[in-house]
């Protein structure tokens, strides 16, 4: 299909068409309907749900999978929004997925292709160039000499300075990295448990400590990175503002925080502790977009005997009359009886909605409610006729993608101050007036996204905020009002952008909790804040995926490590429920 007959959608936008084969009939080994019973149910087939179930299943528990959309994947979905343009709807890159998911679930067997991108981050400033040069950019890429050469534009002193920023983060992600497949020590246990309790409660504690261990002396300055505000750390490295602001950008992306917020470091370290084959904190593209990630992990559940199931909404989560698990009903009054449930859902949906409250204790209930899920996040998908042209870097005469729009590019990010304006707007009750923009364009790694010549655009955008200012709840016109805003924010950097916009599908933070569950629109499922990480996550007490009511568990985002397509909680959730049930 020619770009040129694609023209007349103008910006046709709506529900969105059946995603690649991301049908329940897609998946080997599913029933027609739920059996009766099973031995454990997981409520929501995000990443973390399947994750989940494979795992259980994989340890020998009959598992059902139940979701409320016609696709699984949760917010790691493609979809054909416009025709012809597969979008990453939701999330849209790779890299904290943990490796042990990678091994010991087959994925590349069952399909899982990711792309790495190199070079992986693009900056272009807004400036008049001189003597009739283009303005300058920032391009950061793996080979550390031509990252430094692009550094040194802007301060020689920085180039030599960021190896070592480099070396220091990465000893802090090496200390950090095991606690992500651990559980968080149980206080509680180690003085009230059984001795086995106790015996587990040590070993986490171990890792814990081991983790200072490996930071050694200078765990003083890595406890600044985890509490200080990311613009302090980032002054003490740096002195170049395109650089910071860059690095900034991963410090509160997806947060309702400003680089000047105290805690906002430890989001930066959640953004670069992943890999991609083998490269630390390396990003990449999913082949067919975040969807084929999904739909690997369903294949693994179902090739091991877990059963999926689309368009089956969970009403509420069953207890027995001495406050045990024994299931769940679904929408259509449906029964499925199991001894454990684990939610992939939110915790508020999970135990403020799902729950029947007689057996949750009341301060519990209250740590829930006053959970922080503020979210900035308006995402953007957009389907262009052609590459954005940036004055930074002009476009080849070829019309093929330069190693730039691999990248991710960062727009409205001159200097921190920039980022930290559009902070405030929000805070206001405003959409920001130069919100911060993370464009992606998948389709210049992989062409299947998009007709010929055709491109996908990823728009992370914020700040939004999910209430505007005197109360006032996003419309129509509000939103087209939001994206023809940050069109012009993107036109001013490559003219020629608007012109080349065939369609787009704007999420504000109530589309993005409406379609995909995100409780306001929180991509976390809650705030990464330090409040709300570890022994905190989701609430004190509770943090290691068991809940007060026996025989239910937490195997999502709002749970330790936190959010991001990690899988994380699905796989120590799961291992966590089947050892409980063992025990039993």
């Amino acid at each position: 299909m020619a770009a040129r007959c694609l023209r007349g959608l103008g910006a046709w936008a709506g529900t969105s068409l059946p995603s690649w084969g991301c049908s329940r009939a897609s998946h080997a080994g599913s029933a027609a309907a739920p059996q009766r019973e099973y031995d454990a149910v997981v409520i929501g087939a995000g990443h973390n749900g399947l994750v989940a179930a494979a795992y259980l299943q994989k340890g020998g528990l009959k598992t059902a999978v139940l979701e409320r959309r016609h696709i699984v994947g949760g917010a790691a979905v493609t979809e054909e929004i416009i025709p012809g343009f597969h979008f990453s709807r939701a999330s849209y890159l790779l890299s904290l997925l943990r490796p042990q998911i990678y091994e010991e679930l087959e994925l590349k067997r069952h399909g899982l292709q990711v792309l790495p991108r190199d070079p992986y981050s693009f900056t272009p400033l807004l400036e008049d160039g001189q003597g009739g040069r283009p303005p300058r950019s920032l391009l950061l890429g793996n080979n550390m000499a031509e990252t430094q050469k692009q550094i040194a534009q802007f301060s020689a002193k920085d180039a030599q300075a960021f190896p070592k920023y480099e070396a220091f983060m990465s000893r802090l992600v090496s200390a950090i990295d095991p606690l992500l497949d651990t559980c968080p020590v149980d206080v509680a246990v180690l003085s009230q448990g059984s001795l086995f309790q106790r015996l587990k409660a040590l070993q986490g504690l171990r890792t814990l400590i081991h983790a200072g261990f490996i930071l050694g002396k200078d765990l003083p300055q890595y406890y600044e990175v985890l509490t200080a505000p990311i613009s302090k750390i980032l002054d003490f490295w740096f002195e170049s503002e395109p650089l910071k602001a860059t690095l900034a950008t991963d410090a509160v992306i997806g947060a309702m925080a400003s680089p000047h917020t105290p805690g906002s470091g430890y989001v930066l370290l959640h953004h670069v502790m992943g890999q991609i084959e083998g490269w630390q904190g390396a990003w990449g593209y999913v082949t067919g977009g975040m969807g084929a990630l999904s739909q690997a992990l369903a294949r693994a559940a179902t090739e091991l005997g877990a059963e999926i199931f689309t368009e089956k909404k969970v009403a509420q989560i069953l207890q027995s009359s001495d406050g045990k698990v024994r299931g769940v009903c679904l929408k259509d009054g449906t029964e499925v009886k199991s001894r454990l449930v684990l939610s992939n859902a939110s915790p508020q949906l999970t135990f403020l909605e799902l729950t029947p409250q007689d057996f949750l204790p009341a301060e519990f209930v209250q740590r829930i409610s006053q959970f922080d899920t503020r979210s900035p996040v308006t995402k953007i998908n957009v389907a262009v006729d052609r590459l954005p042209n940036f004055l930074a870097a002009p476009n080849s005469s070829d019309g093929r993608p330069s190693p730039h729009h691999q990248s991710s590019i960062h727009l409205n990010c001159e200097d921190i101050q920039t980022v930290h304006q559009a902070f405030e707007d929000a805070c206001q009750g405003r959409p920001s007036c130069r919100p911060m923009i993370e464009l992606c364009i998948p389709s210049a790694l992989d062409p299947t996204l998009a007709p010929q010549g055709c491109h996908v655009v990823s728009l992370f955008t914020q700040y939004t905020p999910y209430t505007l200012a005197g109360g006032k709840q996003w419309d129509q016109q509000e939103s087209d009002d939001y994206a023809d805003q940050v069109f012009d924010c993107i036109e001013a950097y490559a003219p020629g952008f608007k012109a080349s916009v065939i369609g787009r599908d704007v999420l504000t933070p109530p589309d993005l909790e409406r379609i995909f569950g995100l409780p306001g629109g929180n991509i976390f499922h809650g705030a990464m804040s330090l409040d709300q990480l570890y022994f905190a996550r989701p609430v004190p007490s509770y943090s290691g995926y068991r809940s007060p009511v026996q025989g239910l568990y937490l195997c999502g985002s709002g749970a330790h490590p936190g959010g991001g397509v990690m899988g994380a909680p699905g796989r120590n959730a799961a291992r966590t429920a089947l050892e409980d049930f063992k025990n039993v």
